[in-house]
């Protein structure tokens, strides 16, 4: 079974038409999804020839999923900054999950490969998509702990940086929620955890002018199409801000437990202090 989505006391407010949203949404919309499919053809294509030469390492189909995440921000037309520098260091990279627009943003900044729960596999659409990405599917089961230890070494010794959302959900964009250490497990086994970094990331969005500050947040009982369009219609875009911490080795870590305390830590430093009125206390 899946986990359930975060969910708020503080309700989403209700979705009102917009004027031209529709027009609007057609303009982004229709670039965005011409031109996702050329670069999944190309994807697809330049991997069928780098399996010959390159084997599993992905040096040149990797550069898609950064192009297509780069130009569908710009034209949506929300702003990116970044703050810090990807690490060098082989190993994982960790991040706050706030909405379905993580996917673009942390795509835009570097080269990175998701990790994700085996259910999204079988997502009519994001699935196939997220198959050829490289997407590394696992399933929330300690009997499947060896098999994910393996999948994730291989990985990493790839030069593949795994990205993964310790929260295990999304969330309304403007709080942190508790790290779960599970996924940490497998950077400490012998064969990884003297060579494996750790990178925390933040990603803080802003609202656009005259909207609630969750607007991109994706939690609750939220679909993913209404919120996709709300995106899309909307007049006014706001930007995101992502934040690269300093990388934590592994080898410097006691266990999982401290490292996800550790990741956490730094994740939430990079994320503006909770407004009062959304507490949800």
């Amino acid at each position: 079974m899946s986990d359930p989505m975060w969910d708020s006391k503080i309700p989403p407010p209700e979705v009102t038409p917009v004027a031209g949203g529709t027009w609007r949404m057609v303009r982004r919309g229709v670039p965005i999804l011409v031109m996702i499919v050329l670069c999944l053809v190309l994807m697809m294509l330049t991997r069928a020839v780098e399996r010959l030469f390159k084997g599993a390492r992905r040096p040149w189909s990797s550069v898609f999923p950064r192009f297509v995440s780069r130009n569908a921000l710009r034209l949506l037309g929300i702003g990116l900054e970044v703050t810090g520098q990807p690490m060098r260091h082989h190993g994982a990279v960790v991040a706050n999950h706030s909405a379905w627009l993580d996917i673009f943003v942390l795509n835009a900044v570097q080269r990175i490969f998701f990790v994700s729960k085996a259910e999204v596999a079988n997502w009519a659409g994001i699935g196939p998509m997220a198959k050829a990405a490289g997407t590394v599917f696992i399933k929330r089961d300690r009997k499947d702990a060896a098999v994910q230890k393996k999948m994730f070494e291989e990985r990493l010794h790839l030069g593949h940086k795994l990205l993964f959302f310790p929260e295990g959900t999304s969330s309304d964009g403007l709080r942190v929620l508790p790290f779960k250490p599970t996924l940490f497990a497998a950077f400490f086994a012998p064969e990884l955890r003297d060579e494996v970094y750790v990178q925390p990331v933040s990603v803080a969005y802003v609202a656009p002018t005259g909207e609630e500050p969750r607007f991109y947040g994706w939690w609750g009982n939220m679909e993913f199409v209404p919120s996709l369009l709300k995106v899309f219609k909307a007049p006014r875009q706001g930007h995101v801000h992502v934040t690269f911490h300093d990388p934590i080795a592994v080898a410097d870590v006691a266990d999982r437990k401290e490292m996800a305390r550790l990741c956490e830590q730094a994740v939430r430093s990079g994320l503006p202090e909770t407004p009062k009125e959304y507490l949800d206390v």
